[in-house]
């Protein structure tokens, strides 16, 4: 265990700074991909500003979690209310980050895990709210997980097993797609699912999918029955179900890799 105050400092501001991207992202994302976006729009232009009065945000008003704080959550210029969304998307990769640097050692393995855990947050906030998977974050987890197994970045499980568990992972959704599909006439789960369930599987490897479909599975249906008890959720309304296989996922992958865990084979 690293106990450097500076080494911990880092981490933080880097937990941080990765917050305010994935707030860029995950609010850019969706809508480049839907018709909504303006000729031009992208993950970089037009500069931050406030949808509200049009001012471009300054460099001492998106500091990550500290400006919201100073500017008590509004707008410098129009007082319009910034959304709880930004500085809680930060401080949840903050202590993502500070967790995973406590787990894992400094090094191509911390490396490896925290890509893993940011790239699976963005698509965890992006399905919740649009019920979309995007390519442009599911293929770099793919590749990425893949090359790590190939630079023994990871314990396991070796290049040969994480390309036949993206292979499987995605055959294995979108078959069961297919089959609901053909059956019933209606879509249960999408493509992106599958993407998802293929990076996955290159990260963990075949041996892990059937316990990664059984946590994600039994987390989902245990969701949808408390959300119906409690607040009344109708047990036919959508659910994405990216959210619950990347929480598996990245308990799986925590355990296979983790030095503060047992290990699952």
């Amino acid at each position: 265990m690293i106990d450097s105050g500076f080494y911990w400092l880092l981490l933080a501001l880097l937990g941080a700074a990765t917050g305010s991207l994935l707030n860029v992202v995950t609010w850019r994302l969706p809508l480049m991909i839907g018709a909504d976006a303006p000729p031009g729009f992208n993950l970089w232009l037009p500069a931050s500003h406030c949808p509200g009065c049009k001012t471009t945000v300054r460099w001492r008003d998106n500091i990550p979690l500290l400006s919201w704080l100073l500017l008590r959550g509004r707008c410098r210029h129009c007082q319009r209310r910034i959304s709880r969304r930004y500085p809680l998307t930060e401080f949840a990769t903050l202590l993502l980050t500070l967790a995973l640097g406590w787990l894992f050692p400094p090094g191509t393995l911390l490396l490896a895990v925290l890509l893993f855990s940011w790239l699976l947050l963005a698509l965890v906030l992006i399905d919740a709210e649009h019920q979309l998977l995007p390519d442009a974050l599911t293929m770099p987890l793919l590749w990425i997980g893949l090359s790590a197994n190939l630079l023994g970045w990871l314990r396991g499980p070796g290049l040969a097993a994480a390309v036949i568990g993206a292979i499987a992972g995605y055959l294995t959704l979108a078959l069961l797609a297919q089959g609901y599909r053909l059956l019933s006439g209606k879509d249960a789960l999408g493509l992106g699912d599958a993407k998802l369930l293929a990076a996955l599987g290159a990260w963990l490897g075949w041996q892990q999918l059937p316990v990664l479909l059984l946590l994600a599975s039994i987390s989902g249906i245990t969701w949808v029955l408390l959300t119906h008890l409690l607040f009344r959720r109708s047990l036919n309304a959508p659910l994405p179900f990216g959210p619950f296989l990347s929480a598996a996922g990245l308990i799986l992958l925590i355990c296979a890799n983790g030095y503060r865990f047992f290990w699952i084979y």
